[in-house]
């Protein structure tokens, strides 16, 4: 008993020391602070998380002690789903989702869930900001948004071999959203299985595989059950990643703060989108260290399968008309979305900016 009465004392008091230096570590607020709430649908553990919470405690140390933010993960206070939601309702100050939770309530930034070809996080990262920056879609103006990033999705994880346009037939794979479409445009079968029941679906045999990004062969531990992971960012889409803060949080802000959070919004988008290629380029090292085989497609049957998605556009162009969006006005943010795709990547490769997709000169 006595042992045990100990153990409990010395993990209290362990607590309570780790809990002082997380104190410790944020600036002492001032009595006007600023009291602000972050949510954030990843696990803590996440390297999306993590950066997230490291945004709120930059925040607090750049105001010098005028902001408190509170960070919510794991969805503890909204779901992917109702983040844009909850934050238009101030039920936290900013929020952290993607676009495709919600399938059509942001449909010109859709453009970008396309199978463009991104050929890394960080090309697709500085595409989406672009395409904001450029067009200002009024799907955003309930919001103030802070930034916008990408990882892409041009990756199939299965227990299947697919090295070319044949091997879609006959295979089910966990594919939701826009993926779904490029699924099916290839010849394959999607699936609209939640993230949180694929692993089981394809160690039961009732999905084949998936279509997502690298990093799930680590994260998700799709190594264990699949035997190939095919990397075909050539005809990979982007959820349109955002966060955003509560337009009257925005407006109450001083001048001085919401610069602040500019300049700050800035470089989280360089992190996240380089932190996109790194875990998924861990997601490739544990695949091979696992025994999966990585294929590449040859650049012949990567054009075939550019071809087959293609349709993909004009099916677009057609759906954005009936929401009362002129077809050439689609037409032309596609145009630009595929014309900052290929500076982004001329400019990552001239810096030699390494990332696990791509072309080969900018492959890891």
């Amino acid at each position: 008993m006595k042992k045990g009465r100990h153990t409990y004392c010395s993990l209290f008091v362990g607590l309570l020391f780790l809990c002082f230096l997380v104190a410790a570590a944020r600036p002492a607020l001032s009595a006007e602070a600023i009291r602000m709430s972050y949510a954030n649908f990843f696990p803590p553990t996440h390297e999306m998380s993590k950066l997230s919470e490291a945004f709120c405690r930059e925040a607090e140390k750049r105001s010098g002690g005028r902001l408190a933010i509170t960070f919510h993960p794991a969805g503890s206070v909204l779901t992917a789903p109702r983040m844009y939601d909850g934050v238009v309702k101030k039920i936290v100050d900013m929020g952290y989702s993607h676009a495709e939770y919600t399938r059509g309530k942001f449909a010109v930034s859709e453009t970008m869930s396309l199978p463009l070809g991104y050929p890394s996080g960080w090309v697709a990262t500085k595409v989406a900001n672009d395409f904001y920056n450029q067009f200002r879609p009024k799907e955003w103006d309930e919001t103030h948004p802070l930034y916008f990033h990408n990882g892409g999705t041009g990756a199939i994880q299965s227990t299947k071999p697919v090295r070319k346009l044949e091997d879609f037939k006959g295979i089910k794979l966990r594919a939701p959203g826009a993926t779904a479409d490029v699924v099916k445009a290839l010849g394959g079968t999607p699936r609209d299985t939640p993230m949180a029941e694929t692993y089981d679906g394809i160690s039961k045999g009732v999905l084949d595989g998936s279509m997502t990004s690298l990093e799930t062969l680590k994260g998700w531990k799709f190594a264990e059950v699949c035997k190939y992971a095919t990397d075909c960012w050539e005809v990979g889409i982007v959820y349109p990643w955002y966060v955003v803060m509560n337009k009257s949080s925005w407006n109450a802000l001083p001048a001085d703060l919401k610069k602040m959070f500019t300049d700050l919004s800035t470089e989280w988008a360089e992190k996240r989108g380089r932190a996109w290629d790194d875990i998924n380029a861990e997601g490739v090292d544990h695949a091979i260290k696992m025994g999966l085989e990585v294929i590449r497609l040859s650049p012949q049957e990567a054009k075939r399968w550019e071809k087959a998605v293609e349709p993909l556009e004009e099916e677009y162009v057609k759906k954005m008309v009936t929401k009362g969006v002129p077809a050439d006005q689609s037409k032309k943010q596609i145009a630009f979305a595929k014309e900052r795709i290929a500076y982004w990547t001329k400019k990552q490769i001239e810096l030699g900016i390494k990332s696990p997709t791509g072309p080969a000169e900018m492959r890891k």
